[in-house]
């Protein structure tokens, strides 16, 4: 059912919630995510803080965070021109809710580490 004039929106379609997990899913989405928790960051901040992310990925997570309404884009007209990113409430929202996949996905990096490297050296398994 489509909105009406009277503001009522229509229900969530379960497949639009998956674009939208599909992005802030992303191998890059939730570390920028995370590293705007502490403020305003300039383009060049972020490239350095995630480590391994190129140029180019940078740009495009921030330009999807942005389109989906998860952070801002900022240009002060200065010279050089100053642009920052800062996470919207709703981006705020995200990083709560996201923070405590994180923190275990770092307390319990060295787990899968060794997880992977028994299965890799499984002899049934194909290389990858």
């Amino acid at each position: 059912m489509s909105g009406t004039a009277g503001g009522e929106s229509r229900p969530a379609d379960p497949c639009q919630a998956r674009e939208v997990l599909g992005i802030v899913g992303g191998r890059w989405s939730l570390l920028v995510v995370r590293n705007l928790s502490q403020g305003p960051r300039r383009f060049t901040e972020l490239k350095r803080a995630v480590d391994g992310i190129s140029q180019r990925m940078l740009t495009v997570t921030l330009r999807d965070l942005e389109r989906d309404g998860i952070l801002t884009r900022t240009v002060r007209n200065v010279m050089p021109p100053h642009v920052s990113y800062e996470l919207t409430p709703m981006g705020r929202a995200l990083r709560e809710a996201t923070a405590p996949l994180l923190e275990w996905s770092i307390t319990h990096l060295t787990h899968i580490d060794a997880a992977r490297a028994v299965y890799d050296a499984r002899p049934d398994i194909p290389p990858a």
